[in-house]
Formats: structure tokens, C-alpha cells, sequence
């Protein structure tokens, strides 16, 4: 089976304030790339020469440049492993390539040379991006920090040179350089890089904070508590590529099944050219026979008995919006058995919304008057609670008044001069001092019970009175309790919920979508042994996520899908499949539709097998003529390959898309 491919799909989101440039390694700086573009530019300019009758002496040499330039770096390698007692199936490859050249089949060997040098180009391309991934990771944490002395003088060193013990200061915007305790200040940091929580969280003295982290409006002093080689965005860095490197099935039943049978061919072909000279044939009928068995007994059927479904599931799965980067992962995405769901992001929007408006009593304020009020309030802010008020007043329509006077205080609030009245929002802890005033007991009592069910409350005031509270949360997928309900019925148990979250907002969610296995609270290493613990009960697991805090997870699991729209980097490089479109019931879609092309790929091969074995047996025990085997074996593979291709068509995706639907 030819090389995995690996591709990434292009996204223009802007990058992540404080982080590098996005390196990526381009296709014609591998040397793989460039010999496998060298061999195609030579076959499509001799093919068109050979059809069109012209003489062999000016396409012969055009062929044998693609044999050279697309095969001798396999068949060097296989040599290499050849000299380690090791038959590497690509040189089996090139081998059978150079007999139909003997035979005259030139063009068929060549094609099979371009085939397999692009593949390896492809596979080469993919590990190279997939690091580049991994560097921007670390691009993630800033190249400086600023660094306090005991006597308060400030000095710019390098992350590499702090010490745990040290003292640095994180002014507003920058990113935090070392994981380290809040010695003094507040402030809100943006972590969902690193925990996937979809809202900054305060932070202030004796609080911890991560490197990499993206620091609000409020300056940190912060002192180091780990090293930089052991900060929690070094450690993301160094799972992911440990579980990369072991993350190719090595049991494969499809490449065994390829290598041995080529294995097979290649001595068989040499025994019925050996066999009959000993016992006295002539050598240009044994020649003949072992060319002709060499041509019916090729692999070039059992190959094509694999791809063509799995790449037309790929492109049909593709036009449907999910990335699937190879063959080897559209296989196994019909392996799974369980399925490991993040929260931000893959079941929910990763966006937060208003979701509940209550105005207070005697505060002459509907809903809509409330929610104008704190929107021009919170106009100016860029805290992303503030900009899930604004857009709630934009969508309702709502006029919004001006506003003066406004100042924002890091973990507390804002506050405003609306029509002449001092406007305050906050927190509830923050804001609702006042515990005899019966309009605070009620304000506290709406925002616990907004928390009791997994809400942020916001307590808006007005010249010190609450006259209303807001509810502000993580949107849920429209698709998300349908998916949940699809992928039970077609794994036979229910997905597992693994979030960052805390564990009240993870629980309400979870009963919402249907979701009986919660585990919340978890950093990125938490994910992976969760992860590694269901696979070890023998299970196949899924993993679906978006962010940075879920590629270790996606990397270590059987198969890992990330959610493409708000996913980070890392996590599209390091899943084996992308939801380009966000749409997370294509997930049991995909599912169903690489378990179809699983049991066609069954079909191809007992196809392939029938054809192969009654030409093989003609050719041994009768004469079979070149012509007539020739005209066999490229039957079977059409054959072969036209039934692949059935999953191109949409219904085979609707088909896919059958248990999803049922549930609605």
C-alpha cells in the first residue's frame, strides 16, 4: 500500500498575538519531491510518444530516465535493508517494475515507478509538516521575558536563561514565559491553549499560571516554579511527537497481506523460470512462461483491490467536508470502537453567548433595555465576555447608547457613564457586596443558580443597585446530541466526554448531549492517559478535539479527527482527519463510510484473488498465450478498480449518513 498521505488544509486565520511566523516546509525543498516530479514530467512526455507510434528509440530513453529517477532512491534503500537480512517491499517493487521492462511492458512499469516515487514524495511532505507543527507549538511561548532583580531593575534575557526562583514581569498582551505562581498584580489569562477553557480566567496572587499563555489588560509579577525544558507546553511537545512516532498501525491487515504476496510472486516467478530448465526446457520457453507468469501473478490488482476504495471515500468524504489525510487512517476510522469527545470547541462552538437575560424587580428594565445597557457598557472591552454582550444586543437589533467614562479593572469589571448613571458589570463575588440589600440577595440568587447549571453569571448595576443579571455560556452544536447518539449505535457504547472544563459546566453539557462518562478538569497529559487507559481494556479509541490541549490526545489515540474552523495548528497536523466545515455529525458519517470501503477492499481482494489464481494455473499447468494474460491480469484490475470507485458516487454518503438520520 503506498505511503500514507499526509496533507493540511490551508487556513487564513491570524495568528495568535505574540506568536512567530508559521514555518512550513515547502514541497520542492525535499529532494523526494523534486526525483518524483522529475519522473512523472519524463513518463508524460514519453507516454503521448508511444501512442502516437513513434519510434521506440525516442521514448525508450525517456522511460528509462523515470525508471532511474523515480526508483533508485527505493531501490537503494532496499538494498540497504537487503544487507540487513530485511526484503523491503518497495525494492520488491522496483524489481517487478524492471521484469515487465523485460517483457515489453515498459509503460506499465514506468507508471508503477511514478506511482510509488510520489507517494514516498507525499509521505516525506507530511512528516516535514508535521514537525513544522510541532516547532510552532513552541513558537506558542515567547523568545524573552523580563526578568526582575531583588532591587526592582528590570532585564530582557531569554527564556532559556531563567531559573526557577526567578521573578518576571507579564505586562498586559504578552504571553507568559514560564510556567510560575502570581506573586502580585491581576489579571485574566487566556489558557485554552493549554486547558481549552473558552474564557479568560482571573488570575491574581498565589494563583498559577502556564507559558504560553496569552496575559489581559492587568500586569503579572511572576515567579518560576519549572524550568523551561519542563513547562506544561514543553511537555504538550514532547508527547505529541513520541505518540507521532508510534502512531502508524504496525499489524496493518492490508499491507501485510500486500507484502507477502509479493513476497510470494517474486520466488514463485523465479521457480517456474528455474524449474522446467532443470529439466531440460529451453530457456526462451522458460523465459517466456516465467515473463508471462510475472505479468498475471503482479500485484498490480491486489494493490488496486486497496486503494480505490479508500480514495474514494477519502474524495467523497472530502466533498462532505472532512479531511481525511490517507488511506491507512480512512481504514482506520473503521476500526474504532469508542469514542473520546473534547468539550470547547468539538461539542460546543467554542464561542461564548449570552444565554439567559433576567431583569430584576423593580428595575423598570425588560430584557432588552437590560441587555442595551450593559452592551454599552461593555462596548469598549475586548474581554470576550464583553463581546458575547455586544453581540447579543447587535443580533436582537437593540439600540445601543453612548457611553463615557469607562474603565476596566482586570478580574473585577467595567464600569461606564450610561445616560448620566454610573453602569457597573462584574463578577457576583465582585459586585454583590451589599448582602442585606434584598435586591443583591436576589441578584446572588439568579447567579447561583445560573452557575448551578454551568452558566457565567454577569451582575449588571446601576449606580450601585443590581437591576439585572446575565448568563453568559458556551454555545452547544446543534448537531451535538445527534452525533453523540450516532456514534453510540455504531461503536455499541456511548463516546466519553474529556474536557479541561470544570466539572459542573462538563456534567450539565454532558446530560445534555447524552453523555454518561465525564472527565473533566484535565490538562493535556491527563487527556493522554485517559486516552492510553481505554486502550489498554483493549479498546480502539476515537478521539475528536480542536485545540493545542488536545493534540497529545489526538495524536496518542488509534484514530484522532480534529474540528478544522477554530482548531488550532497543531491539532490539524497532528489528527488524522479534519471537519473542514465544523460539522461534528460528519463524524459517525465518516465512520459508516470508511466501514463500507473496508468491506469492499474484502470484496477486491477475493476478486483480485479468483483472477490472479486462474491465470497463474493456466499459465502452469496449460499454455497461456502473453496476449491472453496480459488482457486478463488489466481485466482484473479494472474490474477491481471500477468497483472501488462506487463510493465516489453520493449515495454511498448518503448511505453513510443512514444512522445519523435514523436518530432524528
Amino acid at each position: 500500500m503506498p505511503p500514507a498521505l499526509r496533507q493540511r488544509p490551508e487556513r487564513t486565520a491570524p495568528a495568535s498575538p505574540g506568536a512567530a511566523p508559521r514555518r512550513r516546509t515547502r514541497v520542492f525543498a525535499l529532494a523526494e519531491a523534486r526525483w518524483a516530479a522529475a519522473a512523472l514530467l519524463l513518463f508524460l512526455t514519453a507516454l503521448p510518444l508511444q501512442l502516437t507510434g513513434a519510434p521506440a528509440w525516442l521514448w525508450g530513453p525517456l522511460y528509462a530516465a523515470a525508471y532511474i529517477t523515480g526508483g533508485w532512491e527505493p531501490a537503494w534503500a532496499g538494498l540497504a535493508a537487503l544487507r540487513e537480512k530485511t526484503l523491503d517491499v518497495d525494492l520488491l517493487m522496483i524489481v517487478a517494475a524492471i521484469g515487465a521492462a523485460s517483457i515489453g511492458q515498459v509503460m506499465d512499469g514506468a507508471l508503477l515507478i511514478v506511482i510509488f516515487a510520489t507517494s514516498g514524495a507525499l509521505e516525506a511532505l507530511a512528516t516535514a509538516r508535521t514537525q513544522d507543527a510541532v516547532r510552532g507549538l513552541l513558537d506558542l511561548a515567547p523568545a524573552t521575558a523580563a526578568r526582575l532583580a531583588d532591587d526592582g531593575t528590570e532585564e530582557t534575557v531569554a527564556i532559556a536563561e531563567l531559573a526557577v526562583g526567578d521573578t518576571v514581569l507579564v505586562r498586559p498582551g504578552e504571553r507568559v514565559g514560564a510556567d510560575g505562581r502570581v506573586l502580585a498584580g491581576a489579571s485574566e489569562i487566556d489558557q485554552a491553549t493549554i486547558t481549552g477553557e473558552p474564557l479568560p480566567v482571573p488570575k491574581e496572587r498565589g494563583d498559577d499560571v502556564f507559558a504560553g499563555t496569552l496575559n489581559g489588560t492587568g500586569a503579572l509579577r511572576v515567579r518560576v516554579e519549572r524550568d523551561a525544558s519542563e513547562s506544561v507546553i514543553a511537555r504538550i511537545v514532547a508527547m505529541v511527537e513520541e505518540a507521532s512516532g508510534t502512531k502508524a498501525p504496525t499489524q496493518l491487515f492490508i499491507e501485510k497481506v500486500e507484502q507477502r504476496y509479493s513476497i510470494g510472486m517474486v520466488f514463485a516467478t523465479l521457480a517456474v523460470f528455474a524449474i522446467p530448465l532443470g529439466f531440460g526446457a529451453d530457456l526462451t520457453g522458460s523465459l517466456l512462461r516465467a515473463m508471462t507468469f510475472m505479468i498475471v501473478a503482479s500485484p498490480c490488482a491486489v494493490v488496486l483491490a486497496t486503494m480505490p476504495p479508500l480514495l474514494s471515500a477519502i474524495a467523497n468524504a472530502g466533498r462532505h467536508g472532512v479531511l481525511v489525510k490517507s488511506a491507512v487512517v480512512m481504514e482506520r476510522l473503521g476500526q474504532v470502537d469508542t469514542v473520546a469527545l473534547d468539550k470547547t470547541g468539538t461539542l460546543t462552538e467554542g464561542t461564548p453567548r449570552v444565554t439567559d437575560i433576567h431583569p430584576l424587580a423593580g428595575s423598570g428594565l425588560d430584557e432588552d433595555a437590560l441587555l442595551s445597557l450593559a452592551a454599552a457598557a461593555e462596548r469598549p472591552s475586548e474581554h470576550p465576555l464583553a463581546r458575547a454582550v455586544v453581540d447579543a444586543a447587535r443580533s436582537r437589533d437593540l439600540s445601543v447608547p453612548e457611553m463615557r467614562d469607562f474603565t476596566s479593572t482586570p478580574g473585577v469589571g467595567v464600569t461606564a457613564s450610561v445616560h448620566g448613571a454610573s453602569i457597573a458589570i462584574g463578577a457576583p463575588s465582585r459586585l454583590s457586596d451589599a448582602r442585606d440589600d434584598p435586591a443583591a440577595v436576589h441578584a446572588s440568587a439568579v447567579a447561583a443558580a445560573l452557575e448551578d447549571g454551568g452558566r457565567t453569571a454577569v451582575i449588571v448595576r446601576r449606580d450601585g443597585l443590581p437591576v439585572g443579571v446575565l448568563g453568559v455560556s458556551d454555545r452547544l452544536r446543534p448537531d451535538a446530541a445527534t452525533t453523540v447518539a450516532g456514534l453510540a449505535a455504531l461503536t455499541g457504547r456511548g463516546p466519553v466526554l474529556l474536557t479541561g472544563d470544570n466539572p459542573r459546566a462538563a456534567a450539565r453539557l454532558a446530560a445534555e448531549v447524552g453523555i454518561s462518562d465525564v472527565r473533566a478538569e484535565l490538562l493535556p497529559q491527563h487527556k493522554v492517559s485517559a486516552v492510553k487507559e481505554l486502550e489498554k481494556a483493549g479498546r480502539r479509541v476515537l478521539v475528536v478535539g480542536d485545540g493545542v490541549n488536545d493534540a497529545p490526545a489526538l495524536a496518542a489515540a488509534h484514530t484522532g479527527i480534529a474540528m478544522g474552523r477554530a482548531g488550532s495548528d497543531l491539532a490539524l497536523e497532528t489528527a488524522d482527519a479534519v471537519i473542514v466545515r465544523d460539522e461534528l455529525a460528519t463524524v459517525p458519517a465518516v465512520v459508516n463510510l470508511s466501514r463500507a470501503a473496508r468491506r469492499l477492499v474484502v470484496q477486491n481482494l477475493v476478486i483480485a484473488g479468483v483472477f490472479i489464481s486462474g491465470l497463474v494455473l493456466w499459465d502452469l499447468v496449460g499454455h497461456l498465450p502473453l496476449p491472453l494474460g496480459v488482457l486478463g491480469h488489466e481485466g482484473s484490475t479494472v474490474i477491481v478498480g471500477l468497483n472501488g470507485l462506487r463510493l465516489l458516487r453520493d449515495a454511498a454518503w448518503d448511505r453513510a449518513c443512514a444512522p445519523v438520520g435514523a436518530e432524528r
